[in-house]
């Protein structure tokens, strides 16, 4: 970061709170079916629990967005959401069956999934003038997810998978903790009228094709999220070796993020979008057909670059393109209730039931998912703003 920028935004809070929240991530995302599974649960059951905290961000976003685009208070979002979140997912303690799981994902999934939408505003806030060095902000969210997944894997491995809800309570706190480090930033206060705006912007053909391809892309993700840990397992991966393909795709994220910034003011945003897509298609079928082959797999998993990476960034970058700035916050918490939310949690449950079928079907699946991402982005996502490298 270059003294300019540094002294524009306050970069270490916010960047530290992109590394506690990514950190839990880490921690719990990749684990989740496998401890799911040891407690004996089927695939098509876990398949359901893991839609919860998908399906809670079709609501809980649009909610807390909402909220925080008419009051301004983006930054108290963030931190009660944070706490809110620790409080429910305590509840794990009382039991392992399956009704108590489903209300403790849905209810700590409800206030978890509100923070990461408001603090991307808050962040794209602090860099309305620089928003290509969004990368170098974010990358350190990667870096927690990394870090955890390798060190979760080894110690889960060492100690059992049962010390998993600890690790997650843990953690939710420090995200709490981070949170009250953040900065008030200059919050605009929504009118009465903006819903009228806010919908007619939702409506315009290029805003409806970006989300649906977010949605298809998330559904394919939903399937590589929810079992990828499982099919690495019946391969004969143990929790570390499985951290650690985790890791090497996050790890190509993080070269993504740093170096994005120079491909946003080279490209256009809708190259980008593009392309990503394209990748996913591939890596796919790649992990569906080839994941006996370790250089295949490993390759796979570095296109996780563009599959998440820069398309994420991309995405970010459409979303302050295409919505007003009064709007920003609801746009945010849309774009993940449609792709991480209502994708997610598609992917999740039909890949379950597929998965029972056979795991290279529904990497297939996946494939179509993201073939059909492609085509909404490149026959309706026109937009001249997303046609534009630079600023």
């Amino acid at each position: 970061m270059n003294k300019a920028v540094t002294e524009s935004f306050p970069y270490w809070p916010l960047s530290g709170f992109y590394f506690t929240y990514f950190t839990l991530l880490g921690a719990l995302f990749p684990y989740w079916s496998l401890y799911l599974q040891s407690l004996g649960f089927s695939a098509s059951e876990i398949g359901l629990l893991l839609s919860v905290p998908m399906l809670t961000k079709v609501v809980a976003p649009n909610a807390w967005g909402w909220l925080a685009d008419y009051t301004g208070r983006r930054l108290l979002v963030v931190q009660f959401g944070s706490a809110a979140a620790a409080v429910c997912f305590a509840f794990i303690f009382l039991g392992q069956g399956f009704a108590l799981l489903m209300l403790v994902l849905a209810s700590y999934s409800f206030f978890w999934n509100a923070v990461l939408p408001q603090h991307e505003a808050i962040t794209i806030g602090f860099l309305k003038h620089n928003p290509e060095k969004y990368g170098r902000v974010r990358v350190w969210g990667s870096v927690g997810f990394i870090l955890a997944v390798i060190v979760c894997g080894d110690m889960f491995e060492a100690l059992g998978i049962s010390l998993f809800p600890r690790v997650g309570l843990v953690l939710l706190v420090a995200m709490w903790l981070s949170s009250l480090t953040i900065p008030r930033g200059k919050g605009v206060v929504s009118q009465h009228n903006q819903g009228d705006n806010f919908l007619r912007e939702c409506r315009r053909p290029a805003v409806l094709g970006f989300l649906l391809a977010g949605l298809f892309l998330q559904i394919s993700h939903g399937v590589y999220y929810s079992f990828f840990s499982i099919y690495m397992a019946e391969l004969g991966f143990d929790r570390g070796g499985i951290g650690l393909l985790w890791a090497i795709g996050v790890g190509a994220e993080i070269a993504m993020f740093i170096f994005m910034h120079h491909l946003m003011l080279r490209f256009s945003i809708r190259f980008i979008l593009v392309f990503s897509l394209i990748v996913s298609v591939v890596r796919w079928l790649l992990i569906g057909h080839f994941a006996e082959m370790l250089v295949v797999l490993v390759f796979a998993q570095a296109l996780h670059a563009f599959t998440f990476g820069a398309f994420h960034a991309g995405s970010i970058e459409s979303i302050r393109r295409l919505f007003s700035p009064v709007n920003q916050g609801k746009g945010q918490a849309t774009y993940s209730a449609t792709s991480f939310g209502i994708g997610g949690a598609i992917g999740s449950v039909c890949g379950g039931y597929v998965w029972e079928v056979s795991p290279t079907l529904s990497y297939d699946f996946a494939a179509l998912m993201s073939l059909i991402a492609v085509c909404l982005v490149l026959f309706w996502v026109k937009d001249k703003h997303l046609q534009q490298g630079g600023k």
